[in-house]
């Protein structure tokens, strides 16, 4: 093996999954239900990519996905993630959305 440090060079494995997925769709679905209306900062598409995250990284709790992403905030943008890492917001868009989908307001 030579000496020093292996560079990655390739698109990460998350990326690639997310590549793969039909965003048409997802957006079409978005724009049908009207999920980002009242979301200013906090999107559904940032709220899908942080729960494919954790679930493609077995994360066990907000804290855990906080925490894991913020060690790696300088890719979050090329990984999708638009919005800043935060707990509040993630629990507040997963139980307002999960409520709306349950059909209360």
């Amino acid at each position: 093996m030579l000496g020093g440090p292996v560079m990655h060079i390739g698109k990460l494995v998350f990326s690639q999954v997310i590549d793969s997925l039909p965003m048409h769709a997802f957006r079409r679905g978005v724009a049908r239900y009207d999920g980002n209306r009242y979301k200013k900062t906090f999107s559904c598409l940032d709220q899908y990519l942080r729960m494919t995250f954790a679930q493609l990284t077995p994360r066990e709790s907000l804290r855990d996905i906080e925490i894991c992403l913020r060690a790696q905030k300088d890719k979050l943008y090329h990984r999708g993630i638009r919005s800043n890492v935060s707990r509040n917001a993630e629990a507040n868009a997963n139980e307002r959305r999960v409520r709306l989908d349950r059909g209360g307001t």
